[in-house]
């Protein structure tokens, strides 16, 4: 394993460090906001822009790079991610954060893609799923010790801005001081919701759904800490455990949804969620601990969705499109990772303690109710012809090119005749028709 990683690890560094200021600057924003006493939609509108920066992102990225080559690209988007974030810190205004906040998520979406696609070119095919492994728990370690960050000091001033200012800077040094071959373009991905529907019509209703749950909690968790009078170690704490969680859970979530029909284990966790979300909303606990172990379970359910249902869609994906189909999602997530923080804000500003839950149970009993009318319309796959599960991050942080790590991606180059990699040119022009 360490022959893999020695020649990746400066990108590994590059990858963590924007990780830590992605997560330090995500959370000190809404904690900002609101002892500046910014108003509950205008803190939402935060998770709006990034979600709007971060889909731009995605889509205009790789344009970009092709024009001017990867490491002048991501020189210029680890340069507008520093300048945003200390433009948050000299013009404390909402109407200036929200612009500022969706130039930080197409900065950060983009220098994403650029060192995904340098890691995928220099791993060899057969140790693509260790070294994503590997690359998605440095980045779930990174985004957690940011957020813990918090914890160390008073948001009040401006250390923190500065922090993640210089962390998206030094993201920068690797691939700057590389001397290797530039890869090759980018993963394109476009929406083609018809191919997504005939495919999967659970996978994209639940694609949207799960990107408002999840969007309103990671964007608003903190503001509903606030509103129960919580500190900031145990917000950042909250927070950080959330995703961790979530993370931990997708082992078993996998083994069962690998074994059962995978709408049904979605069902569970819809219903977990939302059975959370009631306890959350009718008795409004104020203790840490009951707080911190609910909202644990919740990051569990929440954030092992999302790749339950790109394991679904693949079930039912024709062999080569792969790709198309988790590119399409990502960006349906992304849709409703626009509309879920813009929701819950404004319900929130009705009720700050109770807002945020009654937002994400609407989603999740959608959920349980379309994935059950689901069952009834379409048999199970069988299980000797499922895909495998695989183990996923955040889809928050997911990018077009997260997906050419996917191990089952491997057996699409083989079925499609494609000898390119899926970062490849080809494989790009492929998915933007």
């Amino acid at each position: 394993m360490t022959r893999l990683l020695v020649p990746i690890f400066a990108l590994i560094m590059g990858s963590s460090f924007l990780m830590i200021a992605g997560g330090l600057n995500g959370l000190i924003l809404p904690l900002r906001g609101t002892q500046e006493g910014f108003s509950t939609l205008a803190l939402g509108l935060l998770g709006t822009g990034w979600a709007i920066g971060y889909v731009g992102g995605c889509l205009r990225v790789p344009v970009i790079v092709r024009r001017v080559g990867h490491i002048r690209t991501f020189g210029v988007m680890a340069a507008l991610a520093t300048v945003s974030v200390l433009l948050s810190l000299l013009i404390i205004h909402p109407w200036a954060w929200i612009p500022l906040r969706a130039l930080t998520g197409f900065s950060f979406a983009g220098a994403a893609m650029i060192v995904e696609s340098w890691l995928n070119e220099r791993t060899d095919t057969q140790y693509r799923g260790r070294v994503f492994g590997v690359y998605t728990m440095v980045n779930l370690t990174s985004t957690t010790v940011g957020q813990m960050l918090i914890a160390t000091g008073d948001p009040g001033g401006f250390t923190f801005f500065v922090l993640a200012a210089m962390f998206y800077a030094l993201s920068l040094t690797p691939t700057a001081l590389s001397s290797s071959a530039q890869p090759q373009p980018l993963v394109t991905s476009k929406l083609d919701l018809r191919v997504l529907i005939r495919n999967s019509p659970i996978a994209v209703a639940g694609a949207f759904l799960v990107g408002i749950s999840n969007s309103a909690f990671g964007t608003l968790g903190v503001v509903f800490g606030g509103a129960l009078n919580l500190d900031v170690t145990t917000i950042a704490t909250m927070m950080s455990l959330s995703i961790l969680a979530g993370s931990a859970f997708q082992i078993p979530v996998g083994i069962a949804s690998d074994r059962f029909d995978r709408r049904a284990v979605l069902v569970v966790l819809a219903a977990l969620a939302g059975c959370v979300d009631l306890y959350l909303i009718i008795f409004q606990p104020g203790g840490a601990l009951a707080v911190l172990v609910a909202t644990a379970l919740f990051g569990g359910v929440i954030y092992s969705m999302y790749p339950v249902l790109i394991a679904h869609a693949y079930d039912h994906a024709e062999p080569g499109s792969y790709l198309k189909i988790s590119g399409g999602l990502l960006l349906v997530f992304g849709l409703g990772a626009i509309v879920g923080p813009l929701i819950a804000g404004g319900v929130m500003a009705v009720d700050p303690g109770r807002g945020l839950f009654v937002t994400t149970l609407g989603a999740h009993l959608v959920i349980v109710a379309f994935a059950l009318y689901r069952m009834t319309q379409r048999v199970a796959v069988a299980e000797a012809d499922k895909t495998d599960f695989v183990t996923m991050p955040s889809a928050r942080y997911a990018t077009p090119e997260s997906g050419s790590f996917d191990p089952r991606i491997e057996g699409e180059e083989e079925a499609s005749g494609d000898e390119n990699p899926p970062g490849a040119e080809a494989s790009a022009s492929t998915m933007a028709k």
